[in-house]
């Protein structure tokens, strides 16, 4: 395993966190859920140590700080619903 490989999230260029994953397991029930970091405030990960990863080489950032402008949600979600299924090939219904 190399040494990124324990990080379980998708890190850009200089190290910076943009999405992150999480499973829960309990009582035969799972639960499990994304976060993509679009127009997020990024002031809110001053106060919290994202993932565990406590390294001041591996930030959060946001694809509104990494393009230098905010992005219309809906088109945000309408890309990820297309690239989804194109991945898991699979239809997606409304």
């Amino acid at each position: 395993m190399t040494a990124q490989a324990k990080f379980t999230a998708t890190q850009p260029a200089m190290q910076r966190k943009i999405c992150a994953i999480g499973v829960h397991l309990s009582r035969w029930t799972t639960l499990h859920g994304w976060a993509f970091n679009v127009n997020t405030d990024l002031g809110y990960f001053q106060h919290i140590v994202p993932c565990g990863i406590n390294d001041d080489d591996k930030t959060v950032t946001s694809m509104a700080q990494l393009l230098g402008r905010e992005l219309p949600m809906e088109e945000v979600k309408q890309q990820i619903k297309i690239h989804f299924a194109e991945v898991f090939q699979c239809q997606m219904e409304e």
